[in-house]
């Protein structure tokens, strides 16, 4: 690898393979928002990314109770959403303030790290629209 080039990953989403850096905790559609809404630079607010991460708590506890997800899952991304409002993946939501009328590509970054730190407290898969974003819509 060329020096001052950071490595990465593929992922893959419904429209094709997308290299991520290899450190995010996001995914495609996130990378995808990236690339494609860089109007201004200036990422949401924390307090907007923090109380959205508790909607998806919320949403994973009731699904539980519900018996729509499984509690170790749901205890996964409680744990992640905790990960997050602690504050130590805060750079990991970079997504435009200016982005797309409906907030699905912001949506998607919470649902997409909250999979990741969750997939890998639970050591198997989470999927970020299945089951973070599970009786939800955007």
């Amino acid at each position: 690898m060329a020096p001052n080039v950071k490595p990465d990953r593929v992922e893959h989403d419904s429209l094709g393979e997308l290299r991520v850096p290899a450190d995010a905790l996001w995914g495609a559609q996130t990378q995808r928002a990236i690339e494609n809404f860089p109007v201004s630079g200036q990422p949401l607010p924390k307090g907007f990314i923090h109380a959205l991460a508790r909607i998806k708590a919320a949403a994973a506890i009731a699904n539980r109770e519900l018996g729509h997800l499984d509690a170790a899952r749901a205890d996964a991304i409680v744990s992640a959403v905790d990960e997050i409002l602690a504050g130590r993946h805060d750079q990991q939501f970079p997504i435009d303030v200016f982005q797309t009328g409906s907030g699905t590509s912001t949506n998607m970054n919470m649902n997409e790290v909250i999979a990741h730190l969750a997939s890998l407290r639970l050591g198997e898969p989470v999927h970020p629209n299945d089951h973070v974003n599970m009786s939800q819509s955007s």
